[in-house]
């Protein structure tokens, strides 16, 4: 995320509740990730968990970018 679109997002963020929620879990599954991946060793449930938070992140990621491009556009 550039300089460009978090200034976007502080923007509108307190506006759009969507966008909102989806930065806050964005921040959250960043933790969360990096707390597991500090780990030396990870279970096969951590793994999984592991797993699981990288996709939901990638996930509320695209979907925030889609929506800072429509307010980019104006839309």
């Amino acid at each position: 995320m550039d300089e460009q679109e978090k200034q976007l997002l502080e923007k509108h963020a307190a506006t759009n509740p969507e966008l909102k929620a989806l930065w806050d879990d964005h921040l959250l599954y960043e933790k969360q990730i990096e707390k597991l991946e500090s780990h030396a060793h990870l279970t096969p449930a951590e793994q999984q968990t592991l797993k699981q938070l990288k996709k939901q992140k990638l996930d509320g990621k695209t979907r925030m970018m889609n929506i800072l491009e429509g307010l980019k556009e104006g839309k």
